[in-house]
């Protein structure tokens, strides 16, 4: 594929990222069309946006995810532990999930950033044979989103799966 045909599919937004800069939507847009045949293009694309834009939570995601699908867990587990302390940096909360607050969750992109990056520290976790600190992340969870607006039912059901020895 030509680099006006990736750059003309970059500007469509295969997947939407939400208000961020220009440049580092294009960055992950071409990164997300690398993604299914070269995973180490993508990989590059996304480190791009990361060092061009380290505030945007979107490419924390993007690069935890990958990680994760290629089970390099390692690396989704430190992408995922710096896009939360990002996320939770924004939304003006400690570093420490466990000190987080109901209260002081809104509805805020940063917010609910730091949630969705805490359900995939469990999975990351559980990922890792590491049960106790998923479900730690799964507690927090419950008591920040008591009625589910993050639904987190599978990884849930992973884990108490991992924990009776399934």
């Amino acid at each position: 594929m030509s680099d006006a045909k990736i750059l003309s599919i970059a500007r469509e937004d295969l997947v939407s990222f939400g208000d961020i800069p220009h440049a580092t939507n294009a960055l992950l847009q071409r990164g997300v069309l690398a993604y299914r045949k070269d995973p180490k293009a993508a990989e590059a694309l996304f480190q791009e946006a990361l060092a061009l834009d380290p505030a945007c939570l979107p490419v924390y995601s993007c690069l935890y995810r990958i990680y994760a699908y290629r089970g390099l867990f390692e690396d989704a587990l430190a992408l995922a532990n710096a896009g939360l302390k990002e996320a939770a940096r924004q939304a003006g909360w400690s570093d420490d999930f466990g000190a987080w607050q109901r209260e002081a969750v809104s509805s805020g992109a940063p917010d609910r950033f730091a949630l969705y990056s805490l359900k995939a520290l469990a999975f990351i976790h559980l990922r890792r044979g590491e049960t106790l600190a998923a479900q730690a992340c799964l507690d927090k969870l419950a008591e920040l989103s008591p009625d589910r607006e993050l639904d987190f039912t599978v990884v849930a059901a992973l884990a108490e799966k991992a924990a009776k020895g399934a």
